[in-house]
């Protein structure tokens, strides 16, 4: 029992743990080596997520985090690498939708058909024991992806970056 518990204990910290967002703070706790390594200027942007051209890998994982993609090649016999980051936006979408329901058939209701009812279902209309439940309307929230940043490299610092205004 004990066993159990303490597993499912840590179980639970690490699936609450993984969900945390990272923050700029918490990356540069996390390699500290990588941190002390920068300028005095790069040190000041890195710790409010900001990159600037010239800065090098190390610096823009610090700032923005890993990317959710990259992609490599060669362009006029220079390598190039594109990290591209990923976000999700919030879409309110209206739904509509019509359910089966369980009544009791008879006249058992107040109006007839079921409790609650017209004719056999929860607040619905049919006939009979089974009925079919009314239509129902409501909002719904998606989240659709759009890239949020890129940044591009040459030569292993940042050539190009664009990022998505807030």
């Amino acid at each position: 029992m004990k066993k159990s518990f303490l597993f499912l204990l840590s179980a639970t910290a690490l699936l609450l743990s993984s969900c945390v967002s990272s923050s700029p703070q918490a990356r540069i706790e996390r390699n500290p080596q990588l941190y002390t390594q920068l300028s005095a200027k790069d040190r000041e942007l890195v710790t409010q997520g900001t990159i600037r051209e010239g800065m090098t890998r190390d610096a823009v994982f610090l700032a923005w985090g890993a990317p959710d993609q990259t992609t490599v090649g060669r362009k006029s016999g220079r390598e190039i690498e594109q990290w591209t980051y990923l976000g999700q936006r919030p879409v309110r979408t209206m739904s509509m939708n019509v359910g089966f329901g369980y009544g009791y058939g008879g006249r058992c209701g107040p109006w007839g058909g079921g409790p609650w009812g017209w004719g056999g279902g929860p607040w619905g209309w049919g006939g009979g024991p089974w009925g079919w439940g009314g239509p129902g309307f409501g909002t719904d929230v998606m989240y659709v992806p759009y890239t949020a940043g890129t940044v591009g490299f040459r030569s292993g610092r940042v050539s190009e970056w664009q990022a998505a205004r807030r």
